[in-house]
């Protein structure tokens, strides 16, 4: 009988203006996009997860435990790479490590409650016999098992997070909304709250030897989901921009670099509350997520992804590319997905 450990390492193995806005054909290939879908949808029914059957809780080697080195930052982390968390005391690195993973966490639950209400709210419209109803309610109840999950782990880390800023958290009730009104938008935005995290916990995976198993196992199961999630709302986008009329084109396209920039803070930003609770420095903020050359160059590889995106359905125009530059989130788009970090930097040398 394999032991939580074991399990653990075979499922790591098995994941791994109006002028601007060009004309694009609408005719994209329909049947293509249906057999995408419901090929996402028999994948959530071959391989799926349960909060609280797959993570064994209460094993003793799952439990949290304050003094565990393990739980400092590490360097797939930016905060957990800067030289003013490793120069900190051990005791004081793994104390924020645990407060950071949590409140990652919470941010990334909250999320998900926002997607599972507007993804309600979506398919509350689909018709009949529609494939985007069935994948949609599987990625539902997903979702569902991910917000039981991530708020198990921040009860036993034990650490009262707060997630996201509370101006996000205020106008939360409101965004599921753009779902049956905007959907195109409101997918960007499932990109914009999904892509973060999905990057820097691979980013994690690969390069932290030594994790919490509770944290690596919640880690591997949520990298393992959210690859349909990321991949239907690209074909979601792909499909369905180049069918908006030219001005809501125009409109979309400028919003999806603000809305990337703005919810990626959220995510990846350390909120207030940690900032005055561990005494985070302002200029070490400013390094790491808007000034520094090593700060652009991760905001350059984190949407690599979904520039590509913007590129190939026809929302990244003149106007566009300019918002992308002046929040400093522009740069070369990825070839394919999930491009290797290593690959893109080279490109980007190369060229």
């Amino acid at each position: 009988m394999s032991t939580p450990i074991q399990t653990i390492e075979h499922d790591a193995r098995d994941h791994d203006t109006h002028d601007e806005a060009p004309e694009l054909p609408v005719d994209l290939d329909e049947r293509e996009y249906q057999d995408a879908l419901i090929g996402l949808s028999q994948a959530s029914v071959d391989r799926h997860f349960d909060a609280f059957i797959d993570i064994p809780w209460d094993h003793p080697d799952f439990s949290v435990d304050p003094t565990d080195e393990r739980w400092v930052l590490p360097q797939g982390d930016p905060l957990g790479a800067h030289r003013w968390y490793r120069a900190l005391p051990l005791e004081r690195r793994i104390e924020i490590g645990l407060w950071r993973q949590s409140n990652i966490m919470k941010v990334g639950l909250q999320f998900e409650n926002i997607l599972i209400r507007g993804i309600m709210q979506y398919v509350f419209t689909r018709p009949n016999g529609s494939a985007e109803f069935r994948y949609l309610t599987h990625e539902a109840t997903e979702e569902c098992h991910h917000t039981q999950m991530f708020q198990q782990g921040v009860n036993r880390i034990g650490q009262d997070v707060p997630g996201m800023p509370r101006w996000l958290r205020r106008v939360a009730t409101f965004m599921p909304w753009a779902a049956s009104k905007f959907p195109v938008a409101f997918f960007i935005g499932v990109l914009a709250g999904e892509e973060p995290i999905d990057h820097t916990q691979k980013r994690i995976l690969r390069d932290a030897d030594d994790m919490p198993p509770v944290l690596r196992r919640i880690m591997e199961i949520h990298v393992a989901e959210e690859a349909r999630h990321i991949s239907f709302a690209h074909h979601y986008v792909m499909r369905n921009a180049p069918r908006l009329n030219r001005r809501d084109r125009f409109i979309t396209a400028l919003l999806f670099p603000v809305i990337m920039r703005v919810l990626g803070d959220a995510i990846l930003v350390p909120p207030r509350e940690m900032r005055e609770k561990f005494d985070i420095p302002e200029h070490v903020l400013k390094e790491l997520y808007w000034d520094s050359p090593e700060s652009r160059a991760f905001l350059s590889e984190l949407f690599a992804d979904v520039r590509m995106l913007a590129e190939d359905s026809g929302l990244m125009t003149r106007s566009s590319r300019w918002v992308w530059r002046r929040l400093k989130i522009d740069g070369r788009a990825s070839r394919f997905r999930s491009e290797p970090a290593a690959t893109f930097v080279d490109a980007e040398r190369a060229a």
